[in-house]
Order: structure tokens, then C-alpha cells, then sequence
């Protein structure tokens, strides 16, 4: 694994003010960042608003690395407050950063949220939680959070995942590795295009767990127009069901993907867009302490409307009976 060979993307002052103050005039109108029909409004209006200069930097990702680092925005550690202890308890901390975050995604798509992850809500707090270290979710800490797609169970994950550092004064590396760096043959690709077994919820959809319609068998590779995608939760992949060919095709993939992976340490006010078609990522286990200092992530899930990087058959997928819900559904 290689470290910090993102490509950086670096906002000039101007256009960090630009996005800073946008956002605090939206916290100021609405009175928290919890999202509203009007608060949303707000955000549509200001982010049609920002400047061209603004706008270069949230073009589509577009390197094979399938991912970059949006540099320039600044955090204050001790006017954000303590790490909270969850993100049940979170409310409106750091509440101008979710408006921030809010603008980002939707400049370059459509954030979504879920009916059952996080109270729906369009910005997540990704903060180790007591008793959750050795899960593969966010919440986790003394586990390596498995490489993996966000969402990868539901046909209408997000094709882009925004991670805003908020804290990180242990420098604790987010994973990332593309599709488009391995090098597998012909014949492992062709093996692993086909539907041979289902990808299950992960533990932060609890109710999605419980869905009792039989969990669809999806492909882990597909060609696209411009290349070749992905589809991986390794953790929750059920390969024990897997003839031996097919599972020796998939450890090769992991094995590959843990070959051009690269740790990306996220300073505070740093964004990582990862495009969730090429991209798995993960998190390298740290111990949290539980006392304010330790890491805070904010999260976001965007949609690119008119995207055509996955399988036609997807669409006949139950997505476990989970809901996205758009921030601007018509």
C-alpha cells in the first residue's frame, strides 16, 4: 500500500471563503443544518450561485485513480467542539460543515440520504462509538474497515462518496484502491461479471437485515462505457457459497485491489470524493479514546444524474426494502 498519492485538488482563498460564507448565511437563515425542504432550497440556490473558479475543482473525477482531495477549506478544532460520542448525539455539531458539505454534493449531483441509516439525514458523522469497535461499519475503530463499495447491497447506492475531515490528530488513513490500477486476466473478469451471489446490508441498516425477500445474486464487475466498474463488500459477500473457481477469481481481486491501494491521512477541512463505480475504501484500525479528541468525519452521498456505470439488470433489485431518499426529487 502506497500513502498520500491522491491527486489534490487546491481551492484558492477566495474560493474557500466563497463556499465558508454561502455556507454560514444558510446556518444563519435556517437556524441549524438539519435538513429541511427550506433549508435544501437554500442550498440548490447557492450552490447554481458559485463561482466558475469554485466549479472547476467539483468536476467529475477523472483520472483512473477514480478519486481525489479537495484542499483549501479550514476547520477551527476548538470552535467545532468535542468529537461527539456518536452520531445519535451529533445534532448540530459542526453544523456550518454540513451546509458546506451539502454544497459540494449537490454542485455535483444529488445527495441522497436513507430511511434507515443515520435518521435520513443528508450528511453523516462518521465518529468511533463505544461498543461498536469491532464492527465493519463507520462507527468502528479497532478493526481494518474492510476495502469495500459504499452501499454496494442497493442498486441506488450513490456514484459518489464525499468524506470532510473535521478532526484527525492521530493521522488514521482512509483506504482507497480503483478498478481501473489492478491488472486481472480475461478470465478472472469474466468470472467475476457473472450474478454468482448476493451482497447482504451491512450492520448499520439493521431493518434492511431483517428484509425478508431473497437477497439477489449481482455481478462484482461489469464494463461500462468508459471501463470497467465494481460492486464489492467483501464482509458481507457470502463467498462460502462460491464453487472454488469463483472464489479464487475474488481473493485475486482482493489481493490486487490490496496491491494499488493507497492510505490517504485527511487534514482537517480536506474533502476526499471518491467515485464509488472504481473505487473500494476502507480504514486502517485505530484505538479511540473517547474523549473528545478522537476522529470526526463528515459524509456525504451524491448521485449523478443520467450516469450510466451500472448493470441494466440492477434495476429489478429489491434493495432490501431500504428507500434513498433525493434532496431535490421532483
Amino acid at each position: 500500500m502506497s500513502t498520500g498519492t491522491a491527486p489534490v485538488r487546491l481551492l484558492d482563498a477566495a474560493s474557500a471563503a466563497e463556499l465558508h460564507q454561502a455556507a454560514g448565511q444558510i446556518l444563519a437563515a435556517s437556524g441549524t443544518s438539519a435538513t429541511s425542504p427550506e433549508l435544501l432550497g437554500r442550498v440548490a440556490e447557492s450552490a447554481a450561485a458559485l463561482s466558475d473558479a469554485v466549479r472547476r475543482h467539483l468536476r467529475p473525477v477523472d483520472t483512473d485513480d477514480g478519486l481525489f482531495v479537495l484542499r483549501g477549506l479550514t476547520v477551527d478544532d476548538a470552535g467545532i467542539g468535542p468529537t461527539p460520542g456518536s452520531w445519535a448525539t451529533a445534532g448540530d455539531a459542526g453544523a456550518v460543515h454540513d451546509i458546506v458539505m451539502l454544497l459540494l454534493a449537490t454542485a455535483m449531483g444529488t445527495p441522497i440520504a436513507w430511511e434507515g441509516q443515520q435518521n435520513g439525514q443528508f450528511v453523516h458523522n462518521i465518529v468511533p462509538a463505544p461498543g461498536h469497535e469491532q464492527e465493519q461499519t463507520g462507527a468502528s475503530s479497532a478493526v481494518l474497515l474492510s476495502p469495500h463499495t459504499e452501499d454496494a447491497f442497493h442498486p441506488g447506492r450513490a456514484h459518489l462518496l464525499m468524506l470532510g475531515c473535521m478532526r484527525n490528530h492521530d493521522d488514521i488513513a482512509t483506504t482507497a484502491a480503483s478498478i481501473r490500477k489492478v491488472r486481472l486476466d480475461d478470465a478472472d473478469i469474466a468470472v467475476l461479471s457473472r450474478a454468482e451471489l448476493p451482497i447482504l446490508p451491512d450492520d448499520a441498516y439493521a431493518e434492511a437485515q431483517g428484509f425478508g425477500g431473497s437477497p439477489p445474486d449481482v455481478p462484482v464487475l461489469w464494463h461500462s462505457e468508459d471501463g470497467l466498474t465494481l460492486r464489492f463488500d467483501p464482509a458481507y459477500t457470502p463467498l462460502e457459497k462460491a464453487g472454488p473457481g469463483y472464489r479464487a477469481a475474488y481473493e485475486r481481486l482482493e489481493a490486487e485491489l490490496a496491491r494499488v491501494s493507497v492510505a490517504v491521512s485527511l487534514e482537517p477541512g480536506e474533502v476526499l470524493v471518491v467515485d464509488n463505480d472504481l473505487v473500494v475504501h476502507g480504514r486502517v484500525p485505530f484505538k479511540a479514546r473517547y474523549d473528545g479528541t478522537d476522529r470526526w468525519l463528515k459524509r456525504a452521498s451524491v448521485r449523478v444524474p443520467g450516469r450510466a456505470t451500472r448493470p441494466p439488470a440492477e434495476a429489478a433489485e429489491h434493495g432490501y426494502g431500504q428507500a434513498a431518499l433525493e434532496a431535490y426529487a421532483a
